[in-house]
């Protein structure tokens, strides 16, 4: 016990350095947010404004945090730099790729994992390999496939633009659970007189929820921080600008508005770490559901 003990000791002694190096970037992003654009030029790691004391911190001497603070930064951001729209537009684009990407991979999680059908192999093989495709490289063919649509002007393009794809992880998560989940389920439901698509909705679907909130977190995720996709198709679009791509309006061919672009940085980050906090449990019991079936 003693030794084990000593070794724990030591392991988080060597730990904590690697974990501080980690968070320190994200910690020095919320410290430039509330600098001046010029501390921020100087390059220096501080993690609080030049002229901060601790004496500010006591009541009497709240009203000098605001003239060191510059929380003028985040208003900025939200209203010159129009991050209230790049948020609505974020929301929006992130929210409806969720649903789709959930849809289309539960059911052909369902239809992999539960039936039989000819050419079952080479059909999740194709999804395989689809991993090792580069979105750059199929960029045209979606652009040209939304273009002949007529959505390339608006958020439905830009949203079909990032639905399509074989989201492998997905699939592969939903035909693993489904694969495991007991016969009997479906049978029961058959005698009772349901068809396939009660069976589902009514049985399949509500079972699989550990792994349908770990892919909205996932594909949340990864939406809200699309940059590609969105860049492409908003490129001339400015109302269409989602927050990964709103970042460029911070930098110009002359100067870079570093402050404004760390607050920029925050308020986009900000709701990820707090939906991944709020929602870790079901991520966890998702991803062991699945690979315990």
């Amino acid at each position: 016990m003693i030794l084990r003990r000593i070794g724990l000791t030591i392991f988080y002694i060597l730990f904590i350095p690697f974990c501080i190096a980690w968070v320190y970037p994200l910690l020095w992003t919320l410290g430039v947010s509330v600098q001046s654009n010029s501390e921020a030029y100087n390059g220096s790691l501080s993690l609080l404004p030049k002229g901060f004391r601790l004496s500010m911190l006591l009541p009497q001497n709240w009203a000098q945090l605001i003239q060191v603070f510059h929380f003028g930064n985040y208003a900025n951001a939200w209203y010159v730099a129009s991050f209230g729209q790049f948020a609505l537009n974020t929301v929006i684009f992130s929210i409806t790729v969720v649903v789709f990407v959930v849809l289309l991979c539960v059911l052909t999680g369902y239809a992999l994992g539960r039936h039989s059908f000819p050419g079952k192999k080479v059909f999740i093989g194709a999804i395989i390999v689809t991993m090792f495709i580069p979105h750059g490289y199929t960029i045209v063919p979606v652009w040209q496939l939304i273009t002949t649509l007529g959505l390339n002007s608006s958020l439905w393009g830009m949203i079909l633009a990032e639905v399509g794809g074989a989201h492998v992880l997905y699939i592969l998560l939903f035909t693993a659970y489904f694969a495991g989940l007991p016969k009997d389920l479906e049978e029961a439901a058959c005698l009772d007189g349901a068809g396939f698509f009660r069976v589902f909705f009514s049985v399949m679907f509500p079972l699989s929820m550990p792994i349908v909130a770990t892919t909205c977190i996932l594909q949340f995720i990864g939406t809200w921080n699309s940059f590609f996709i969105p860049l492409i198709f908003s490129i001339n679009q400015p109302k269409l600008q989602t927050l990964g791509v709103g970042m460029l309006s911070f930098t110009s061919d002359y100067a870079s508005n570093i402050a404004g672009m760390a607050a920029g940085a925050v308020i986009t980050f900000l709701p990820i770490v707090a939906l991944f906090v709020f929602f870790q449990r079901y991520f966890v019991e998702g991803i062991a559901g699945a690979v315990k079936q």
